[in-house]
C-alpha cells in the first residue's frame, strides 16, 4: 500500500475575515468559557468526558451506554473503520462525500466502492448492486459534504438491510428537513456519527460524538485513543448542552432562511448552484478562480476542490448565519459577477507615465542633491501609501538623508513635470495604455470611472488629449476626495456613477485597499516600466493581476 497523503485544510489567508470555506457554526464563546469553573484542573489532570456523554444521552433518550464522545466526528469515523473493516473488506460510500471517508479506507488498506450520488434521489439501488460478501459496511453521509443531498427514512431502512453494518454521517443533520437520527437507532446495525462542530458552534473544541447498541458502541470504543477530548473541550461543550434548545434552532433557522436566498442569488447571477439539506451550498460556475479570488479579494473565502474529480467546476459557500455577514456575501457575490460599473485608476493604468511621473520624481530629487533610483520608486509605490507623488519624492529624498520642504518639493517637481516656456514638461511624454476604440465600446456598455490623486486639471487634460474624457461618467481626482487607499474616493466614484457594485483597476497597493474597503472588487494591472515580478507579488492581493489594461476585455461579463 502507497503512503496515504496527509490531508491539507484550506490555507489561511489573513486578507480574509469572513472564511465561509469552512463549515463552522458560531456560539457564544466568552460566555462559554466563563463556565469552567476550575480551570487549573482542566489543564492539570485528564479528562472526564461523563458529563458530556450524560448529557448528550439525555438529549437523545439514550442510555449513555449508547454513547461515545470522540475527537469530534473525524474520529468516530476513524474508529469506525478500524473496528468494523478488516483489511480484505469492501466498503461502500458514494461520491462526491466526505473526503475523509476515503481516506480512512486507504489508510486502512480496504477497498473503497463509489456509488455516484451528486442529486436527488439516494441511489439506494446502485449501493444495493455494489454489496458483496466482502462488504463489511456502508459509510454514508446525509446530508452529504460537499453537495447538500440527503437521504430519507426509507433509504436508511432498505440501505440497512442489505449491508452488516452502516455508519451514518448526521453532521449536518440539524439543518436537513428529516432528523434520521431516532430511525437509525431503532435498527441494530446502525451507528451514527454527531459533532458539535456545525449547528452548536463549537468546531475549536473538536467534541464529536457517536451513537448505537451499546455492544457496538463499545467495541468501537476500544479503538483510539483513551482520552480523545480535552478536559477544557469537555467542560465547554458540557456548558454548552445544557443551553436552552432555541440556542440552537435560532442558528439553524437563520441558516435555512439564508440557504433559501443563496440559492436564489446564485441563480440569479448565472452559476448552477446544488439543492442543499446543509448549512452550505455547492454551485457550479463558469470561472472557479475568478469566483474564489475575486471574493477573497474582498475578505471574502469559499471552498474550491481542485484535485477532486467532477468538483473542479464547483465551488461551496458556507451560510453565517449572520445578517450582517450574510449580506456581505451577497454583496460580495454580486459585485463579483455582476459589476453594475467598472472604475479605473489613472496613472499606470490609463495612463504610462514611466517616462513622465517618474522622471519627475528622480530629476527633482536629484535637483535636490538625493541619488534616487526607478527601484527606489517602484518599492516605495509596493509598501503603499504612496499616492501622492509630491509626498512620495520628499519622502525618498529623506531616505536619502536629504531633508526638504515639501513646498520645494512640490514647486521643483510640477516644474518638471509641467515644463515652462524654455522647456516641454515631462507630460508630453505620457502615452495612453487603452485604446480610444475600446474604451468607447466599454463605455456603451458600463458607465466607466476615473480615480486619480491627480488634480483635476491635469487628469482633464490627459484624458482630453487622448479622446478619453468623452466617455468618463464620474472623475474622482485628489481636488474631491481624501487620496487612496481611504475608500473615500471610490465610494464618492460608485455614487456618481449611480451604481452599488464595480469592478476597479489600479497598479498599487493603495488601489486594492481602496477598492477592498469601498465593497468593489480589485483587478490589479502592471504598469510599464514595472518589474512583472515584484508587481505580481505586490498586486496579490487582487482578484486577477493583468498584464496591460485591455486585458479586462476578455474577463467582462
Amino acid at each position: 500500500m502507497s503512503e496515504p497523503a496527509a490531508y491539507s485544510p484550506p490555507m489561511y489567508d489573513p486578507s480574509v475575515d469572513l472564511d465561509l470555506s469552512r463549515n463552522e457554526g458560531r456560539t457564544r464563546a466568552t460566555e462559554l468559557l466563563a463556565t469552567v469553573a476550575d480551570a487549573a484542573r482542566a489543564i492539570s489532570r485528564y479528562p472526564d468526558t461523563s458529563g458530556v456523554r450524560s448529557r448528550l444521552a439525555a438529549i437523545h433518550g439514550l442510555d449513555p451506554s449508547q454513547v461515545l464522545v470522540t475527537a469530534g466526528g473525524d474520529d468516530a469515523l476513524n474508529r469506525c473503520f478500524l473496528a468494523l473493516a478488516d483489511s480484505d473488506a469492501v466498503v461502500v460510500t458514494t461520491y462526491p462525500t466526505f473526503e475523509m471517508i476515503p481516506r480512512y479506507a486507504e489508510q486502512r488498506g480496504v477497498e473503497l466502492i463509489e456509488i455516484p450520488w451528486w442529486k436527488g434521489a439516494f441511489p439506494v439501488e446502485e449501493v444495493s448492486t455494489a454489496v458483496s460478501d466482502r462488504t463489511a459496511a456502508a459509510f454514508l453521509v446525509s446530508p452529504n459534504n460537499p453537495t447538500g443531498a440527503a437521504m430519507t427514512g426509507t433509504d436508511l431502512k432498505r440501505v440497512a438491510a442489505i449491508l452488516p453494518y452502516v455508519v451514518l454521517d448526521a453532521a449536518y443533520v440539524e439543518f436537513g428537513d428529516e432528523d434520521l437520527t431516532s430511525l437509525a437507532l431503532s435498527l441494530d446495525n446502525v451507528l451514527v456519527v454527531r459533532t458539535l462542530s456545525k449547528a452548536y458552534g463549537l468546531a475549536g473544541l473538536r467534541v464529536g460524538y457517536l451513537l448505537g447498541p451499546p455492544g457496538l458502541v463499545a467495541r468501537i470504543g476500544a479503538y483510539g485513543s483513551p482520552y480523545p477530548v480535552a478536559a477544557l473541550s469537555a467542560s465547554v461543550a458540557e456548558a454548552r448542552l445544557s443551553w436552552p434548545e432555541s440556542e440552537t434552532t435560532g442558528f439553524v433557522d437563520s441558516v435555512r432562511s439564508e440557504r433559501e436566498r443563496l440559492v436564489e442569488t446564485l441563480t440569479k447571477l448565472g452559476t448552477h448552484p446544488f439543492s442543499s439539506q446543509a448549512n452550505f451550498v455547492l454551485t457550479e460556475v463558469t470561472d472557479v478562480d475568478w469566483l474564489v479570488n475575486g471574493a477573497r479579494s474582498l475578505g471574502v473565502a469559499f471552498r474550491r476542490f481542485p484535485d477532486r474529480a467532477g468538483l473542479e467546476k464547483m465551488v461551496r459557500i458556507s451560510l453565517p448565519g449572520d445578517d450582517h455577514d450574510f449580506d456581505r456575501l451577497l454583496a460580495s457575490l454580486e459585485a463579483v459577477l455582476d459589476p453594475e460599473g467598472l472604475i479605473f485608476d489613472l496613472d499606470g493604468v490609463l495612463a504610462d507615465v514611466s517616462r513622465s511621473q517618474t522622471v519627475a520624481i528622480l530629476e527633482t530629487a536629484r535637483a535636490f542633491g538625493a541619488d534616487v533610483s526607478v527601484g527606489d520608486v517602484q518599492e516605495a509605490k509596493a509598501a503603499g501609501g504612496a499616492n501622492d507623488d509630491w509626498v512620495l519624492t520628499r519622502k525618498l529624498c529623506a531616505a536619502k538623508g536629504v531633508d526638504v520642504a515639501l513646498e520645494d518639493v512640490t514647486e521643483r517637481f510640477e516644474t518638471f513635470y509641467q515644463g515652462t516656456i524654455d522647456s516641454p514638461g515631462a507630460k508630453l511624454a505620457e502615452r495612453p495604455l487603452i485604446d480610444p476604440e475600446i474604451w468607447r465600446r466599454w463605455a456603451s456598455d458600463w458607465p466607466l470611472a476615473v480615480v486619480t490623486g491627480r488634480p483635476h486639471s491635469d487628469a482633464v487634460e490627459f484624458l482630453a488629449r487622448f479622446d478619453l474624457l468623452s466617455d468618463v461618467t464620474a472623475l474622482v481626482t485628489r481636488d474631491d476626495a481624501p487620496l487612496k487607499p481611504d475608500p473615500g474616493p471610490v465610494r464618492l466614484a460608485l455614487e456618481r456613477l449611480g451604481v452599488r457594485r464595480a469592478w476597479m483597476l489600479g497598479d498599487t497597493p493603495d488601489d486594492l485597499v481602496a477598492a477592498r474597503d469601498a465593497g468593489v472588487v480589485p483587478i490589479g494591472v502592471i504598469a510599464p516600466g514595472d518589474d512583472p515580478s515584484l508587481a505580481r507579488n505586490t498586486l496579490r492581493r487582487a482578484a486577477r493581476v493583468l498584464e496591460n489594461t485591455a486585458d479586462l476585455e476578455g474577463m467582462l461579463p
